[in-house]
């Protein structure tokens, strides 16, 4: 497992170790010892990290595969949702301007590879 990705997904959830390691019904030093890479989570809860962390397992555990546009503008759109606080102008960007975002990266992909 990445124990950074752990760390990473964890803080953009806004969760503190002792939160995540309630909702995975483990202890607060256990999520610090996945973080550390000092442990490694079995099947089970590397599912219930997935679920919780709203990601995949496969992005847990660092599996990369080939991506097309489409699925970078995917993980994309995941990341936006999972990051609190983001700004346009000032303002805090609501629901309705993060959609507005990946529709226009959508969009631009498309011009730009051709499939109008």
């Amino acid at each position: 497992m990445r124990n950074d990705k752990l760390k990473q997904l964890r803080l953009e959830k806004g969760l503190t170790q002792s939160r995540l390691a309630k909702f995975l019904g483990v202890s607060p030093s256990a999520v610090g010892m996945y973080e550390q890479g000092r442990r490694e989570p079995d099947g089970d809860l590397l599912a219930r990290m997935a679920s919780v962390l709203g990601c995949s397992t496969d992005e847990l555990l660092g599996v990369e595969k080939p991506r097309d546009v489409g699925d970078v503008i995917d993980r994309f759109a995941r990341t936006l949702e999972r990051q609190p606080g983001l700004m346009f102008n000032g303002a805090p960007m609501t629901a309705a301007d993060r959609e507005k975002l990946v529709s226009a990266i959508r969009i631009a992909a498309a011009i730009s590879s051709g499939k109008q």
